[in-house]
């Protein structure tokens, strides 16, 4: 009979059969206090350098826990898809929406996600640890090996001047301006491509202007309604998924 896996952990450390594991303060509460596990209790390791691997809770004291590294689960190289995993621009909104942004753009596959500054950002202070801690925990419940970098918030013009050109950037445009988003994803080619939404107030239009005279830029229209922030990130993300990206494959196991 398999072990039944009490949980997933993200360890950001090395990972092998034979090897003792040492958790953090967080990871050691959530065992003990919240899922009320004990020695023996078996639990998934993973990271996306070692893959994942069957865990047994070896030690879990007040102020101290650690796992043995058991059997391997799923190799590093399992979630290899046929394009890179896309990136995801966005202009920082309120603190709320932005944990559930970050949150569900992990369990859609973000690869990377980039915080910029544009004319209409509401300027308020951005968490990046924080933020950190949301998609980590978004990253073990939705079973990915990977958990999506989080980029220091910069200003839009100096992310676009020093911007990768072989990385495609679609830009969802609420003034109407762009093409169909499924348009424009299917005729993507197999290069990698990041996905941009504006702040609260959309856009401004100088804005606008700059990003279509850039020559990696597309932008595209999500519809006929006006979508907050946050929802145009994310209906932008599963439309890419589901025509150009990993919705193609079958979840396995």
């Amino acid at each position: 009979m398999a072990e039944q896996i009490a949980t997933r952990l993200y360890l950001d450390t090395a990972l092998d059969v034979g090897a003792e594991v040492d958790l953090d303060e967080g990871q050691a509460h959530r065992l003990r206090n919240v899922l009320r596990l004990g020695v023996g209790a078996v639990v998934a390791g993973f990271n996306p350098r070692d893959g994942e691997f069957l865990c047994h809770v070896a030690e879990l004291g007040r102020t101290r826990a650690r796992l043995s590294v058991v059997r391997p689960l799923r190799p590093a190289d399992s979630e290899s898809v046929p394009r890179p995993e896309p990136w995801l621009v966005f202009a920082p909104i309120k603190r709320a929406r932005l944990d559930w942004l970050v949150e569900k753009a992990t369990e859609l596959g973000a690869a990377a996600l980039l915080p910029v500054w544009t004319a209409r950002s509401q300027p308020e202070r951005l968490n990046r640890d924080r933020l950190l801690a949301h998609a980590i925990a978004a990253a073990e419940q939705c079973e990915r090996l990977s958990v999506p970098e989080i980029r220091p918030p910069d200003r839009l013009d100096r992310v676009l001047a020093q911007w990768p050109g072989e990385r495609r950037l679609i830009v969802c445009d609420e003034s109407g301006g762009g093409m169909p988003v499924a348009t424009v994803l299917a005729a993507l080619g197999p290069g990698p491509v990041a996905l941009m939404v504006g702040p609260e107030g959309g856009f401004a239009e100088t804005e606008l202007d700059a990003l279509g005279n850039l020559p990696f830029v597309s932008r595209v229209g999500l519809g006929p309604r006006v979508l907050r922030a946050e929802t145009a990130g994310l209906a932008a993300l599963a439309v890419f998924q589901a025509i150009a990206g990993d919705w193609r494959r079958a979840r396995s196991g």
